[in-house]
């Protein structure tokens, strides 16, 4: 199974999406957006910026734990990771994102909301 965008509705009426690795864990997630169609915008950045490793940025957390965000080229954050046991797997969630995101079909589960 290839990578996938989840793209889905919160419950205050904001869109979200996702993006999962062929096994079905998370591996960037988005911010929320007032619009289907801005959401719709970021995943095809995420497709365009992704496969990029330069656009991901290396971030540690209050509590020390290691994850990153993708960067679109004017340097706006469009999605950020889970927090990480170690830098190791931190590193390995990227090149999840960089192989999984150029090509991921996107899942619209909107209209479930």
């Amino acid at each position: 199974m290839a990578g996938k965008f989840e793209l889905k509705k919160s419950k205050n009426g904001k869109f979200f999406f996702n993006l999962l690795a062929s096994n079905g864990q998370v591996i960037l997630s988005s911010e929320m957006y007032e619009a289907k169609a801005s959401a719709v915008n970021g995943i095809e950045s995420v497709k365009k910026n992704g496969a990029d490793a330069a656009h991901y940025e290396k971030l540690t957390g209050k509590d020390g734990s290691p994850y990153f965000t993708l960067k679109a080229g004017n340097g706006q954050v469009i999605g950020q990771s889970q927090m990480y046991a170690s830098e190791t797997t931190r590193d390995n969630g990227i090149q999840s994102c960089v192989s999984h995101a150029p090509g991921a079909t996107v899942d619209d589960q909107t209209a479930q909301a």
